[in-house]
């Protein structure tokens, strides 16, 4: 005779090791229903295009990044001084308005759900990169650009998407995926963005706006609403602005995570605004090696993140994945900054790589932290973290950089951005242990 499932009214008493205080479980009683092991199909079709949404997404953003200099150039008749103060300018604002509109549009989604903030960001995203293409002035980019930097703010949208629709034990695996959606995004997108590039230098944002739009056209008719009536929560100003937002994550152990993700973020801006020029200074590499070395960093993230991160979850659990993947980052930073030779500079890119596994499982912890009503909340204040990140990175590896080399280096190491990268990543392993130390049982949620 088939064996009788679990009373859901029966919780589950397990040690979480991310609350510390029994009275932290969710007021929510739904948060206390054992979930599905698996989604219904409907939810598992739902689930892929979120999934390619994401990666549609990171595709468009990666295929402009080699053309928007250039393009920029242009409209500044060549020079060349005046186009990196510019672009140096669109990046900025591009993080700005991540930071002040991700957790508004999240909030948004756990009022009014999540498939029209979505579907509106796939149409909006889609118009947008039309409109720069089409953009007879600098002004009209720039513009472009800023509605660029609102409508992505839909990605913590997504996530909230992912965990609506997965069981909580789940989310890691499920984070993961998107994780190697941003990896996928990151290889194909510059070779794309190159490949037409060379065609015209428009032509990568009409290609990036008739995907989006397609996907969007694509989302009417595929992806259900994964919020239902009874966990939506009223919009509110106090919760939807960025400080606002940020309290959120002051509850219990979520702080000290919260704090391994913005670390995490802000070394990760060593790589975006240092990599290129570090491997030119040092290794005198090409064009083509240099992009060649950041696509082996994308296919190793999307390797780990889809492949890697559920089973090794499953293996060692959050805690432990957490773990792994700050000390091999900070080995991997490390070995940027110690290689003399290219050799070890590639080796290191493996062990770099293993953050894959912190990010989805630290989202995780959060996600597991947050009630049905807050995850939107939840993911737009994550993605503001990343706001944060791309205001401060930039110009403060850019410096350190430039304060290693040359004449008049404080200190003559051109991998010290690097080792300070590491550095970030062992204090965040310092507050990992802190937020994730093994706690009394509780109520599973």
């Amino acid at each position: 005779m088939a064996e009788s499932p679990p009373n859901p009214s029966q919780p589950i008493t397990t040690p979480d090791p991310l609350i510390t205080e029994p009275e932290l479980v969710s007021p929510n009683l739904t948060d206390n229903i054992a979930l599905p092991a698996t989604p219904p199909p409907g939810r598992r079709a739902a689930a892929t295009f979120i999934f390619f949404t994401v990666t549609l997404d990171m595709l468009a953003l990666g295929m402009i990044a080699p053309v928007l200099p250039r393009l920029i150039e242009g409209f500044l008749h060549g020079d060349t001084s005046s186009a990196a103060r510019m672009l140096g300018l669109f990046g900025t604002v591009f993080a700005a308005m991540q930071f002040f509109f991700s957790p508004i549009l999240g909030s948004l989604s756990d009022r009014f759900g999540r498939r029209p903030v979505v579907l509106l960001s796939n149409f909006g995203l889609g118009f947008d990169y039309l409109l720069m293409a089409w953009a007879p002035a600098l002004s009209w980019l720039f513009v472009g650009r800023v509605i660029s930097g609102l409508t992505a703010s839909s990605i913590p949208t997504a996530m909230a998407y992912m965990a609506d629709v997965t069981p909580r034990e789940r989310r890691a695996a499920a984070f993961g995926m998107l994780n190697a959606a941003f990896g996928i995004g990151f290889v194909l997108g510059p070779a794309m963005g190159g490949l037409l590039g060379n065609i015209n230098p428009r032509l990568p944002f009409w290609v990036a706006g008739l995907l989006s739009l397609i996907n969007g056209l694509y989302g009417l008719f595929v992806l259900p609403e994964s919020l239902s009536l009874a966990n939506r929560s009223p919009f509110s100003w106090a919760r939807a602005n960025p400080v606002g937002s940020l309290n959120l994550l002051k509850r219990g152990g979520m702080l000290a995570i919260s704090g391994v993700l913005l670390l995490g973020y802000i070394a990760q801006q060593s790589l975006m605004n240092v990599y290129v020029i570090y491997a030119d200074y040092r290794y005198h590499w090409t064009d083509r090696t240099v992009g060649f070395s950041l696509a082996t960093i994308g296919v190793f993230t999307a390797i780990y993140g889809a492949l890697l991160v559920k089973r090794v979850v499953a293996k060692i659990g959050e805690r432990g994945a957490i773990t792994l993947g700050l000390i091999g980052g900070a080995i991997g930073y490390s070995m940027f900054g110690f290689s003399k030779t290219g050799l070890l500079f590639w080796l290191g890119i493996p062990l770099l790589n293993l953050m894959s596994f912190t990010w989805p499982s630290a989202q995780s912890l959060l996600s597991r932290k947050t009630s049905p009503s807050e995850q939107g909340q939840l993911q737009g204040a994550i993605n503001s973290l990343r706001g944060i990140a791309g205001l401060i990175g930039p110009g403060f590896f850019t410096y350190v950089f430039s304060k290693s080399i040359g004449a008049n280096a404080i200190v003559s190491i051109p991998g010290t951005p690097f080792y300070v990268a590491a550095s970030m990543l062992l204090i965040g392993l310092i507050l990992a242990q802190y937020a994730t130390r093994t706690s009394k049982p509780i109520l599973q949620t």
